[in-house]
């Protein structure tokens, strides 16, 4: 016992200690002076609970209120017993023969007059039951009501957070446990309103009865006339009645302000406070405190000290929010340390810069419109609707290494392209429309973009130069066009990690199924990264994801080798990729490789490292100068807006011709012969190392394709 006695904490014997005093109040009689002193405790406590809930920030950082509330009340009633006892043993020896507490409350508050006593306690019962206690338990029903109602969706909300990732396990128990205690809290407080209503109810059974039983009690057992026995017994009464009144009046308010509370950072002195501290709310009180004063009628001496008062505060408070606004303003940077370099000044984080001399930075200068400000976002966004991806932000700064007329174009710091030009002149180009013997005047150039002959020309020039036939922009053009044409042509260098998890976040929202079955098992970040940007590479487009990444579920069943993948993934996607080149019903003009020289290509040289058959020098330049020419002639004949041809190989020949004809013949596509649709009609216009076959002609519907099938065999 003694053991358990010394590993007991003093704190959790407090609370059976003060249930067990509140039963011996109510059951063992107690002397005045023990009355007093809890009478005085009982206070206190009403004080303290007060205080407690108007310094709490939130509802829950009082969340033990309902069983203090609980306790408080039993404390009443014990003390109730306990001076209802006292009253009707010794009421008739006089007033201090309940204790001075009771004693001052009837003698001091009411002037010993009863009448007044009751007034004064009747007006505290119906300010603490019908408005205070009232209003209190309605606040608390629709609260604990509303809160319940709102359960659910707080727990899918807190589910969905943990799903996304925006929160840990951790908090996510520790919001679910919030919300709970919550629920609990709002649901305890419509319970624990109906003991305050309940005090108040007993409080007015109590005084009755003390008033009637000590009336009949001095009368009959200590031969009291009836004058003295209510002066005597029902002043005590009233006494007491009041005495456990105020505190549980007290202990209403706090009930009320807890369940009133709107969580907020500030406690409720400083959250009124900060409300009411807004100068414009006392100079309209000023005014119409003054104009009531002006009144004749009125008490001029009470209004007018009112108003200049109310207009005092408006100035103090305008004053003091002019001071905290100046105190807002951000201090002035300090002055720059000439030893400290920052990242900034050694590391560039954009992908993309255009740098200019300093003679064109007025083509950014917000003055003049920025003109070239305006292109340069025309054209990320050109490039975003084109490669199926937003494009990284580029950046445009002046350089001082530079010639004033000169701009450069850099990729990761490593300059793709680059020219002079002039800012205050219009580039004229001759695109080969331009009128022989023209009288255009100018400074001879190069479209940098194209190769184009062309002219610098005054602005004014500009309407002759359109009438001989050249075509015309400006300056800020000639960049934007430029830079358009470099990056479109390296579309898998500006995507990169944050991009492809951007798509991804995306696509989930539309297809999270299907994005699942890919990432982040088992594929990572990297490896569809790397996907996307090989197939880029290859010219397809990534603006409609969704078939690619249906491929790409298919592909990875079979395996996780990139190349593999990337194989696999075009001949899934052969149809797209096909009909980018002609639709589906035209013929698609192909050019094969000699049955012998494929297979000396393919049982040739192997790069170690990537695995790919190297193409030997010659060889490369034959092939590339004779697709060339085949191109030349093609476009020759069928003008420049014929389908371009495309070259079918062997799967494991494509991407080794692929990259030779990147560079030699860009406008053939290379296909593997798993990539060409078995519906789709071709026509061999070339066999290289080889005589041409004479064209095929187009199939019927529904049959099968014999030149598709020798290619095959």
């Amino acid at each position: 016992m003694k053991a358990l006695l010394l590993n007991t904490k003093p704190s959790t014997l407090a609370l059976p200690a003060g249930i067990l005093t509140i039963i011996v109040l109510m059951v063992v009689p107690v002397a005045p002076i023990v009355l007093d002193v809890f009478f005085v405790l009982n206070i206190a406590l009403s004080i303290a609970v007060l205080m407690a809930a108007m310094n709490a920030a939130k509802p829950l950082d009082f969340s033990s209120f309902p069983s203090v509330l609980l306790f408080a009340t039993l404390l009443r009633l014990a003390l109730n017993v306990a001076s209802t006892r006292v009253v009707l043993v010794r009421g008739h020896e006089g007033g201090a023969a309940a204790g001075h507490v009771i004693e001052s409350f009837g003698e001091f508050l009411i002037g010993g007059n009863f009448a007044v006593g009751l007034f004064v306690f009747l007006i505290l019962m119906i300010i603490n039951l019908v408005v205070v206690t009232k209003g209190a338990g309605r606040v608390s029903e629709v609260s604990a009501r509303f809160t319940l109602d709102a359960l659910p969706g707080k727990q899918m909300a807190i589910d969905a957070d943990l799903a996304a990732g925006l929160c840990t396990a951790d908090e996510a128990r520790t919001r679910r446990r919030e919300v709970s205690t919550e629920a609990d809290f709002y649901g305890s407080m419509d319970g624990s309103s109906k003991f305050v209503k309940g005090d108040a109810v007993a409080a007015l059974l109590i005084l009755g009865v003390n008033i009637i039983a000590g009336f009949c009690l001095g009368m009959i057992s200590h031969g009291l006339t009836a004058a003295d026995a209510a002066q005597k017994y029902i002043t005590l009464a009233v006494g007491d009645a009041l005495v456990a009144q105020v505190p549980s009046l007290l202990l209403s308010i706090a009930a009320a302000v807890i369940v009133t509370r709107v969580a907020d950072s500030r406690d409720l002195a400083g959250q009124i406070g900060g409300q009411f501290a807004e100068p414009r709310v006392f100079l309209p009180v000023a005014m119409i405190l003054g104009a009531i004063g002006l009144i004749p009628a009125m008490p001029q001496t009470v209004f007018l000290p009112a108003s200049g008062l109310a207009f005092w505060l408006w100035n103090a408070l305008r004053k003091r929010q002019a001071r905290l606004a100046r105190a807002a303003e951000p201090a002035p940077p300090p002055p720059a340390d000439p030893a400290k370099i920052t990242l900034d000044e050694v590391s560039d984080h954009t992908l993309v810069t255009v740098e200019l001399g300093y003679a064109l930075v007025q083509l950014v200068d917000e003055r003049r419109g920025a003109p070239l400000v305006g292109r340069v976002t025309g054209v990320r966004k050109q490039l975003s609707q084109s490669f199926g991806f937003i494009v990284p932000q580029f950046r445009v700064r002046d350089s001082l290494d530079m010639a004033p007329n000169d701009y450069r174009i850099l990729l990761g710091g490593v300059p793709l392209g680059g020219a002079t030009i002039r800012a205050d002149r219009v580039l004229a180009i001759d695109a080969g429309e331009a009128r022989k013997g023209h009288a255009l005047q100018g400074v001879e150039t190069i479209d940098p973009s194209f190769g184009c002959p062309a002219l610098w020309i005054e602005p004014a020039m500009r309407d002759l130069a359109i009438a001989e036939g050249f075509l015309t922009v400006d300056a800020a053009t000639v960049v934007a066009t430029h830079l358009n044409q470099l990056l479109a042509e390296r579309p898998q260098l500006l995507l990169g990690p944050d991009q492809v998890r951007d798509l991804l976040d995306a696509i989930k929202e539309r297809a999270a199924g299907l994005v699942e079955t890919i990432y982040p098992q088992p594929l990572s970040l990297a490896a569809i990264t790397r996907v996307f940007r090989s197939l880029l590479e290859d010219g397809i487009p990534i603006g409609h994801p969704l078939p690619i990444l249906a491929s790409l579920s298919q592909a990875i069943q079979q395996t996780t080798d990139h190349d593999r993948l990337i194989e696999l993934l075009r001949a899934d996607l052969g149809g797209l990729i096909v009909g980018r080149i002609v639709p589906p019903t035209e013929r698609l003009a192909v050019i094969t490789l000699d049955a012998q020289l494929e297979s000396m290509i393919a049982q040739g040289l192997i790069d170690p490292t990537s695995g790919q058959p190297v193409i030997e020098p010659d060889l490369a330049r034959t092939i590339g100068e004779r697709i060339a020419a085949i191109l030349g002639e093609r476009q020759a004949t069928l003008g420049h807006g014929a389908p371009s041809p495309a070259l079918i190989v062997q799967p494991r020949l494509r991407r080794a011709l692929a990259m030779l004809l990147r560079l030699r013949a860009p406008g053939c596509v290379v296909l593997s012969i798993s990539e060409l649709p078995e519906t789709q009609p071709i026509e061999v216009i070339a066999v290289i190392g080889g005589e041409a076959p004479p064209p095929a002609a187009l199939p019927p519907s529904g049959s099968h394709n014999p030149a598709l099938e020798s290619l095959a065999a």
